[in-house]
């Protein structure tokens, strides 16, 4: 069973939603990256969306912009994440990591390369934001060889044609995007979310996640009645990108992560009561 399999599991059996906040490698810098990366594990995260920077980030908004362009200007390549997700693993992270970003990068450092070194280093997945599965086959063969899930994108476009197509290539879990536009912009409105969460979990065995405009505790509490996973990524770099350089930005994304987990607990809790 993968590493994501295995989380899913256990929080299946304990009736919790999984949360995945999204943290960019290398912003403020990698020495801080990891220690924020590890003080999440601790403060309840269950899965990490890594960041991998890249300089046409079409997805998304300006808060995420800004953080991958502070990464770049650090050199922070695909290689340094490499590095970084084996540095995590040998200081003893055990949940599972995926890698969130763009497939120029994938594609220059070489498709069957990065399925390798990926795996070796500890990933467990890749969410590629602008790889449609029709043009997925080459790196899905590598990936899927190697055991890193590449994580299916769905949006409120998706027809039902598009969502067989991809759910019949999917791994790991299914990733929502809640809104269409770009990262950060919009708040969520859970109910106009659930039917479409419900449809898709009716055509998959696996978990169903959801992203975009999540950025409250009692928003995560909401979706988690619904979804497998509630995934922050804006609000997360929201407080990193104010407070990156100030000695307790840890603490603070710590106490942000330990909010939302506490919300999801409590929400399926009273749900279920």
């Amino acid at each position: 069973m993968s590493r994501i399999a295995e989380r899913f599991a256990q929080l299946r059996k304990r009736g919790e939603a999984a949360l995945i906040p999204f943290i960019m490698a290398g912003d403020p810098d990698m020495g801080r990256t990891r220690a924020i990366v590890i003080a999440a594990q601790d403060a309840g995260a269950d899965i990490l969306e890594l960041g991998v920077p890249f300089s046409d980030p079409t997805a998304d908004g300006p808060v995420l912009q800004r953080s991958a362009q502070r990464a770049l200007k650090r050199n922070v390549s695909l290689a340094r994440v490499l590095e970084l997700v084996q540095e995590l693993r040998v200081q003893g992270l055990t949940m599972p990591i995926i890698l969130f970003g763009y497939y120029n990068p994938i594609f220059r450092y070489g498709t069957e390369r990065f399925a390798r070194d990926a795996a070796a280093a500890g990933v467990d997945g890749a969410l590629i934001v602008d790889l449609p599965p029709e043009e997925a086959g080459e790196l899905r063969r590598h990936t899927d060889a190697a055991g890193v899930d590449i994580i299916p994108m769905l949006a409120p476009t998706s027809d039902s044609d598009r969502m067989r197509k991809v759910l019949s290539h999917a791994r790991g879990f299914v990733y929502y995007v809640s809104l269409t536009g770009v990262t950060g912009v919009q708040a969520i409105m859970p109910a106009d979310v659930r039917p479409m969460i419900e449809k898709v979990k009716r055509q998959t065995k696996l978990p169903v996640g959801v992203g975009f405009g999540i950025t409250k505790p009692e928003q995560a509490a909401a979706v988690a009645q619904f979804a497998d996973a509630v995934v922050v990524g804006t609000a997360m770099m929201r407080i990193i990108e104010e407070y990156g350089s100030a000695p307790d930005v840890v603490e603070r994304v710590s106490s942000f992560i330990r909010s939302l987990k506490t919300a999801i607990r409590n929400g399926r809790t009273e749900h279920s009561g």
